[in-house]
């Protein structure tokens, strides 16, 4: 598992980047491509897979009310809805939405769903500004190359290690900055029977940029680097039997649907899966790194 997503880290960061580099090329390439149509699933006990093929969003559900996590892409939103609906659930008992990081294909649909669901939305205080006023700012990675997402008024501003709760449900808000200034995984349990699993939705941890950002030495986010080892090492502490993550691919979510379908009843858990993305995207950050030494060598003077 960890050289398949080491392998995919890479590969989507140098995609993710050669995708922007010109100011003509349309911000979102991938956008039809990742809002493919996915039936929604059940991941484990109450936790369901609601999302598009290609932008993970998770549900939540309990008696009391349900937590979504994520919206994905603004066009994502109804296809989103209507997974929840044909899950037997509806959507006006989403009570909390939660986000991952702010940027168009993971907040983009976010105010549609709350005005839709009536949710309150929570996010980091960094997330949060970002959420309000639609527009991320130049301490933003890719600031240069992101489009606006529809504001949504009045988010609840969440701290490191915050338990938010609706009805029974519990989930812990872990700050993972460095992708994003605000950027926040979240964990919770489920149970199936008396088995009860720790769930982990890792926001993402790629050193993807637009073509003026360094991580070496940046001025528009100074604390990069320092921002992306604690992420790091709090992801590698996670609580962490079942790993998801805002792109469904960097888990092989799909690969281990698949084993499951087969037979393998517990594909999906992975004690050591948490350990295995923070150590293959240290490994990623490291390349980019060093790619950014390299040009400077190579060019005298450049920043």
């Amino acid at each position: 598992m960890h050289r398949t997503i080491r392998q995919w880290l890479l590969a989507a960061a140098g995609a993710l980047l050669s995708l922007c580099a010109a100011a003509a090329t349309p911000p979102c390439a991938d956008c039809a491509v990742w809002n493919a149509p996915q039936a929604p699933f059940r991941i484990y006990g109450n936790t369901y897979y609601v999302g598009v093929h290609g932008l993970s969003a998770i549900l939540i559900t309990s008696g009391q009310g349900h937590v979504l996590i994520d919206g994905d892409l603004a066009e994502s939103a109804p296809r989103i809805a209507a997974s929840i609906r044909a899950l037997g659930f509806r959507v006006e008992d989403v009570k909390l939405i939660l986000n991952s990081h702010v940027h168009y294909d993971h907040a983009g649909g976010l105010a549609a769903l709350q005005k839709l669901s009536g949710a309150r939305v929570a996010a980091s205080a960094a997330s949060a500004r970002v959420l309000e006023s639609g527009h991320s700012g130049p301490d933003d990675p890719q600031f240069q190359q992101l489009p606006p997402i529809a504001p949504i008024a009045r988010v609840q501003v969440i701290k490191d290690g915050e338990t938010l709760r609706v009805g029974a449900l519990a989930l812990t808000a872990h700050l993972t900055p460095g992708h994003t200034p605000g950027g926040t995984s979240w964990t919770w349990r489920s149970c199936e029977g008396a088995r009860c699993l720790d769930i982990a939705f890792v926001d993402s941890l790629t050193a993807v940029s637009d073509k003026e950002f360094r991580f070496t030495h940046s001025s528009r986010y100074p604390q990069v680097l320092q921002d992306f080892a604690t992420s790091f090492a709090r992801v590698s502490e996670l609580p962490c039997d079942i790993l998801v993550t805002t792109h469904p691919e960097v888990s092989d979510l799909w690969q281990r649907l698949q084993r499951r379908a087969a037979g393998a009843a517990d594909a999906l858990v992975n004690p050591r899966a948490c350990r295995e993305l923070a150590a293959a995207s240290r490994a990623a950050l490291e390349a980019r790194i060093a790619s950014e030494e390299s040009g400077r060598a190579a060019t005298p003077g450049g920043k």
